[in-house]
């Protein structure tokens, strides 16, 4: 798997948005708007402009609206498909289902669509382990000041003095999906933890550009730091 080349990556846009309170209450937290454009088509053109062609994008909460807005993908110079869920899969599931969208097979990255990053997909690709992961860690937010992960090397390990939060950007074996059931419900979490004790997960730190807009006042930082560009 090393440095293969990635050209396919799920969205992850079907969340409720709920700690965005009343500006959910009538669209996706996908379609929040950052400097002049909803957040997904921040994600979807960082993603096209590293190589992925191929996109598949869960929706769940106001999903009608985001197929409009996305269509087939062909402005923003992909192909889109959206993976509909009527009732929440979470992150692993809705991952397990949207590769059924896509065409070919290998690496496919996760990037959730509340996160707004200049993080380059290829540091990853030189560190996916077969039937592996490779994941994207930053500096412990004030939200949440514990981490997630410690990192060794290019391991990452559940332990460790010096933790990492979860970015929310992924790259991913697609087998390890192959023993999950269509349907099931669970998170990436699980088989994210189970490829770190299995010594199948590697990480990198990004120290550039990172925003969650999941809550009020990060998705006005964002809006206020990247308005300035």
């Amino acid at each position: 798997m090393t440095g293969a080349r990635v050209e396919r990556a799920v969205v992850l846009a079907a969340g409720l948005g709920t700690r965005l309170k009343w500006l959910t209450s009538s669209r996706p937290k996908a379609l929040m708007q950052v400097a002049g454009e909803p957040v997904v088509a921040h994600v979807i053109r960082s993603l096209v402009a590293q190589g992925i062609h191929d996109i598949a994008v869960n929706a769940h909460h106001h999903a009608g609206l985001l197929r409009d807005y996305l269509g087939d993908g062909s402005r923003f110079g992909c192909r889109i498909s959206i993976s509909y869920e009527s009732s929440l899969l979470d992150s692993g599931g809705g991952v397990k289902q949207a590769l059924g969208f896509l065409s070919g097979s290998g690496l496919v990255a996760v990037y959730n669509a509340d996160v707004l990053s200049n993080f380059e997909l290829h540091r990853l690709s030189h560190l996916v382990p077969e039937r592996g992961v490779a994941i994207g860690l930053v500096n412990n937010p004030a939200h949440h000041p514990v981490g997630d992960f410690a990192l060794h090397g290019s391991e990452v390990t559940n332990q460790g003095e010096s933790r990492f939060t979860f970015s929310g950007i992924s790259l991913w074996d697609e087998t390890v999906f192959d023993h999950y059931a269509l349907g099931s419900v669970f998170s990436l979490v699980k088989p994210m933890r189970e490829l770190v004790e299995q010594g199948r997960c590697r990480g990198a730190v990004h120290k550039g550009e990172w925003f969650d807009i999941g809550r009020p006042g990060d998705l006005m930082r964002a809006c206020r730091l990247m308005g300035r560009r």
